[in-house]
């Protein structure tokens, strides 16, 4: 019963590490009524401690990686992180910068990537459907 109902009750906090909004304006379009991702049983949440689901946009720079990493560290087990965008992947445009920590799965445990600058709704769509069958599995 408990697997059912994660599966079918995700919670998701949008964690902005600074990044240049795109990604921010895709995701929150994505989570809005056009798209509809109620039906999925999708929620935005303010507070890490109620997730099941941390979605990283931006880059990680030095001043901000212990307060990701925190972030993260609050989340309740079974959780999942998805990188969304391509400056959560690799830096993006910021790459190589001198205040770039580093992609996100240098720093922290990432379960699913969703590339592009910014990613299409229907491939965040895709990645949260996918998130949900593992926590459904139980994985």
């Amino acid at each position: 019963m408990l697997k059912w109902a994660r599966k079918r009750s995700l919670w998701i906090y949008h964690l902005n590490a600074g990044g240049c909004n795109g990604c921010d304006i895709e995701l929150l379009a994505t989570l809005a009524s056009k798209y509809d991702p109620e039906r999925l049983g999708v929620k935005l949440v303010g507070s890490p401690k109620h997730a099941d689901i941390i979605i990283v946009i931006g880059p990680i720079n030095w001043k901000n990686v212990d307060k990701v990493k925190e972030v993260i560290k609050q989340t309740p087990e079974p959780k999942k992180v998805i990188a969304l965008g391509s400056c959560a992947i690799s830096g993006g445009v910021f790459a190589g910068s001198y205040n770039i920590a580093g992609p996100a799965d240098k720093l922290f445990k990432v379960d699913l990537y969703v590339p592009g600058c910014p990613p299409k709704p229907e491939a965040i769509i895709a990645a949260i459907k996918k998130m949900a069958e593992e926590l459904g599995a139980g994985k």
